[in-house]
């Protein structure tokens, strides 16, 4: 899916409902990509953020499947699909990150980020 550059469906996504403080990094490569606080309720079955933690960490790339041109976003550091980005979101940027929760790894606020050239013990 990441590098596929599919969308999974809506209303399906596991961090759909997270609302914990936190940092929401990509499932491919660990980069931090959104925050918990700019988190909001679309109503379009996709978790949405009005902003990435850094502007530099989500690549726009532009987009002409399916008849129509959207604007694609992209991990800046392994290049995986993340969804979509949309001018109809709330303030105070106006914009809708629409991102699907596969593409995320969820981080509570207080533990370690990912580090993705670690395995899952620990060590390298």
């Amino acid at each position: 899916m990441l590098l596929a550059h599919g969308t999974e469906a809506p209303f399906c996504g596991t961090l759909l409902d997270e609302k914990r403080a936190g940092v929401f990094c990509c499932r491919e490569c660990g980069l931090p990509l959104f925050r918990t606080a700019t988190k909001f309720e679309s109503g379009t079955g996709w978790p949405s953020f009005t902003q990435p933690v850094d502007e530099a960490h989500v690549r726009a790339v532009e987009d002409r499947a399916y008849g129509m041109v959207r604007v694609e976003t992209r991990c800046a550091r392994c290049d995986s699909h993340q969804g979509h980005v949309f001018p109809d979101g709330p303030a105070p940027t106006r914009l809708r990150y629409c991102i699907n929760s596969i593409a995320l790894t969820f981080v509570p606020e207080g533990e370690r980020l990912p580090d993705p050239l670690l395995r899952g013990d620990g060590t390298a």
